[in-house]
């Protein structure tokens, strides 16, 4: 860390007065009951480790800031106001530097954003795995979870792959950008692709930028500052090159909360911070969007119960809680909020993979609430919530695929043929 850094994370954890709020909803401590795989445990580790910060970090602190989800219900408890999600971010960045792991998390940490930021790379490993999926029993943990990720078919490209999207019916409502991200993309193109209807119907005209990348939140969590940022200028270069819009516009809130936050990432970028600020103004969650605009005509019959599982990401990450649940009700569906639906379901970007064993634990826990609603269909706003929840009795879609649905548009892939 830097001087300047080692001063912001202080200040931060002056704020944290111990009092325990976060123990309830923070889903390590739930799981553990250990105090140091709760948020002042891990910020009493923090401000260990800022006491020298040109020491390595003790394996004990690296072992339980890792185990930490980044799912920041945390920052939604907290009644002190305490930048948890800054605080954690710097921790990460300073092990990256100081701490040296195991010589296959280092490859495998390596390996993830090498894959994951790049849909040919992704598309080809994917094929690979459906190959090798039965050895999965015989692999290490990490190694296994990655293969029971790896989908049994591979999807088209997409209309907004392809950068195809749809004209505008009726007057103009509106000019935006739509994100294109890395993963969701590959495993599941027809979010996209109903976001592009959905926008169209409402007359709103969409651009799809070629440069545009990863939005840099597979390196971000890593810890892997610098690599974030080259994703993050290269989103800003061709963002500012597509010409004025009126929001920039993410299906994937893992996404979302990273790009709303480039002001953030470029503060010390003198170059860059007023340019990274206007960026992250104009970014907004889809239901964000579409809540501004007139709600389209539903043309299914009401009352289909739908269980929202809302993402940590958009809930906690962005502080956006009403919005998608309106829309779905104003489309007619019977929209049923689980128990714990503050809780994370574990995936949180490659924590699934990194740390498998946690994550399969608040996966079971997330499924049973969900299950609990009697809704057979789930709804949610992100690509890692929809792979890891999902299960036969439970079909997870994300939400514009239903609001594409109920507004005239194809039916969701794998839902019950009952209500097709």
């Amino acid at each position: 860390m830097s001087s300047i850094d080692v001063a912001a994370a202080q200040d931060r954890i002056r704020k944290c007065v111990h009092c325990g709020f976060c123990t309830a909803t923070c889903p390590t401590y739930l799981v553990t009951g250990d105090e140091l795989d709760s948020p002042r445990g891990r910020i009493w580790l923090m401000k260990d480790m800022l006491a020298n910060p040109e020491v390595a970090p003790s394996p004990r602190a690296v072992h339980h800031i890792d185990r930490c989800l980044s799912c920041l219900s945390c920052t939604t408890t907290c009644p002190s106001g305490v930048d948890y999600m800054h605080l954690v971010d710097a921790a990460r960045a300073h092990i990256e530097t100081t701490h040296r792991r195991p010589l296959p998390d280092r490859l495998l940490r390596a390996l993830l954003p090498a894959v994951l930021t790049r849909r040919g790379l992704f598309r080809a490993l994917l094929r690979a795995g459906r190959l090798v999926r039965g050895l999965a029993p015989l692999l290490p943990a990490r190694l296994a979870a990655m293969l029971a990720m790896v989908p049994d078919a591979e999807p088209a490209a997409g209309l907004a792959e392809r950068r195809a999207p749809l004209p505008p019916v009726g007057a103009r409502a509106g000019r935006v950008i739509l994100h294109l991200g890395c993963v969701q993309p590959v495993l599941r193109p027809a979010i996209d692709d109903a976001a592009l209807r959905l926008l169209a119907r409402h007359g709103v005209e969409v651009v799809i930028t070629r440069q545009s990348a990863c939005c840099g939140a597979i390196d971000h969590h890593l810890g892997r500052e610098a690599a974030a940022a080259a994703h993050a200028r290269a989103n800003i270069e061709a963002w500012e090159a597509a010409g004025a819009v009126d929001a920039i516009i993410i299906t994937a809130s893992g996404c979302g909360t990273v790009i709303k936050d480039y002001a953030a990432l470029f503060a010390d970028d003198p170059a860059m911070a007023a340019r990274a600020a206007a960026v992250a103004a104009q970014a907004r969650d889809i239901s964000e969007y579409l809540a501004l605009l007139p709600s389209l005509p539903s043309q299914i019959a009401p009352g289909l119960p739908v269980a929202w599982h809302s993402a940590c990401s958009l809930q906690h990450g962005q502080q956006v809680k009403a919005a998608p649940r309106r829309l779905l009700v104003a489309a007619g569906f019977d929209v049923r909020d689980p128990a714990e639906a503050h809780i994370c379901c574990g995936s949180a970007g490659s924590y699934a993979i990194l740390q498998p064993e946690m994550s399969a634990t608040l996966k079971a826990r997330k499924q049973a609430a969900l299950a609990a609603t009697g809704a057979h269909i789930v709804a949610t706003s992100n690509i890692g919530c929809i792979g890891q929840i999902a299960r036969p009795e439970l079909h997870i879609v994300h939400m514009v695929e239903l609001l594409d649905w109920a507004s005239g548009g194809p039916t969701p892939l794998g839902l019950p043929m009952e209500n097709r």
